[in-house]
């Protein structure tokens, strides 16, 4: 992945070009950082908080 890196303010905001995420720190290898910590995020899957319960049903169909 590559990174395009800015100052605003006092702030350093680094960018990945490939992929719209962003990410900031004081410094600029602090807002690389946090950028690649982000992007671990974003490509991480989602998991369940509660494991869901799957359960069979049964029901008739008028014909």
């Amino acid at each position: 992945m590559t990174a395009v890196v800015w100052q605003e303010g006092k702030w350093f905001v680094a960018q990945c070009l490939e992929i719209d995420v962003a990410s900031q720190g004081v410094t600029e290898s602090d807002a690389l950082e946090n950028l690649r910590d982000a992007l671990k995020l974003h490509f991480t899957p989602p998991l369940p908080t509660l494991i869901p319960e799957v359960r069979k049903i049964g029901f008739e169909v008028a014909v």
